[in-house]
């Protein structure tokens, strides 16, 4: 999701009103609170609202994300890694590690920050974001824009986890020579920082960044990188739109070079029928339209692995129900975003609780029982 950088419904609320909501009396005071941020933030430009939602955050996290509660805990163990629960955000909401705090104090057990390539990069040209309200989507061109390596790293580094796994997604400037080069500067710069560094080749808003997901190019990318990444765990990102071939090419490559997990995967350039006047636009799209599409690449490569490579699952997950039929299906840990912009801040934690009593319900005791079952 090359960052789809996307106005966060409601987000505001955990930051710069954050306090007066949750300290309001009534559930009623509260609810009214929350609908005004809410619509306030999206009576903005969807870019301009993403902008004031993570400078939000940034603070209500500096300030120690006051009345946040503590991490919601349904513990799993996936690529080494001590997951406090599988709800994970997707990179591109934090391209450049302003919010982790703030996001961490939502309930996610995982934060993905970046896409950070290793220089500064603007990205394409604007408007490149788009709201589709009435199909509750998404469609972005946003081209990997972020402040570059060295300042989100280090951002990164400094960051308040509290008990949450830190990913940093990384990719290639859109005009390096070899962008080969970039992913593995990128990994060697990110690894003693992350517990895990996610590899991007999947964005669709970068020309020719798909052509590293298979054949040579692949081989070679990864084992570059995994010479780069010393002990950290490395995830590699990938598209939805793939054939079988692909999809056989890309599992045998991430099992014989060891990749720790597979996301699976990245926003759509195809187009299911959508209602919205956007619906034209150019760019990845996510959301709930994304929903079938992913689960069914999801099927796809957990066939394909064998489950002999641990998967992330993301794309149209919005529900405890959702994300516990994705692990069902094979996911280890589940990403959401978009449906952030529909379901508000409470997504999170509302996903854990769901699943808890889900896996209570088939007598589950652990997530491991579930994945794949």
């Amino acid at each position: 999701m090359d960052g789809f950088d996307t106005a966060t419904g409601g987000f505001l609320q955990w930051g710069a009103g954050a306090c007066l909501i949750r300290r309001a009396r009534s559930a009623k005071t509260r609810f009214m609170a929350s609908l005004r941020f809410h619509r306030a933030l999206h009576a903005l430009d969807a870019e301009r609202a993403h902008h004031a939602a993570i400078a939000a955050l940034g603070r209500w996290g500096a300030l120690g994300a006051p009345f946040a509660g503590a991490m919601p805990r349904l513990p799993t163990r996936v690529a080494g890694i001590d997951f406090p629960n599988p709800v994970g955000l997707a990179a591109g909401l934090d391209k450049d590690a302003r919010a982790v705090a703030g996001l961490f104090a939502l309930g996610f057990g995982a934060v993905e920050v970046g896409t950070l390539t290793p220089l500064p990069q603007p990205g394409n040209p604007k408007p490149r974001l788009f709201r589709l309200a009435e199909d509750r989507a998404v469609i972005n061109r946003m081209g990997f824009n972020n402040g570059g390596q060295a300042a989100g790293i280090a951002r990164a580094a400094a960051a308040d986890r509290r008990g949450g796994v830190l990913g940093i997604n990384v990719g290639a400037n859109n005009d390096a020579a070899d962008r080969v080069a970039d992913y593995v500067a990128g990994v060697a710069a990110a690894a003693p920082v992350a517990d895990y560094v996610t590899i991007n080749v999947s964005s669709p808003n970068t020309p020719g960044l798909r052509d590293l997901q298979e054949g040579p190019a692949l081989a070679d990318l990864l084992a570059r990188c995994a010479a780069a990444k010393s002990a950290t765990p490395l995830f590699l990102k990938v598209a939805p739109d793939l054939t079988p071939a692909q999809i056989d090419g890309i599992a045998r490559a991430a099992i014989d070079r060891g990749v720790d997990a597979l996301i699976v995967g990245n926003t759509t350039i195809s187009r299911p029928p959508l209602a919205s006047r956007h619906a034209g636009e150019i760019g990845g799209l996510s959301g709930a339209p994304l929903r079938s599409l992913a689960a069914e690449r999801l099927r796809d490569f957990r066939v394909a692995t064998g489950g002999a490579v641990p998967l992330v699952a993301v794309g149209g997950i919005d529900s405890g129900v959702e994300a516990y039929a994705r692990l069902r299906a094979g996911a280890s840990l589940v990403q959401v975003y978009s449906a952030l912009v529909y379901e508000g801040p409470g997504l999170a934690r509302r996903i854990v609780h769901e699943l808890a009593a889900l896996m209570a319900r088939d007598g589950a005791t652990s997530v491991s029982e579930v994945v794949g079952r």
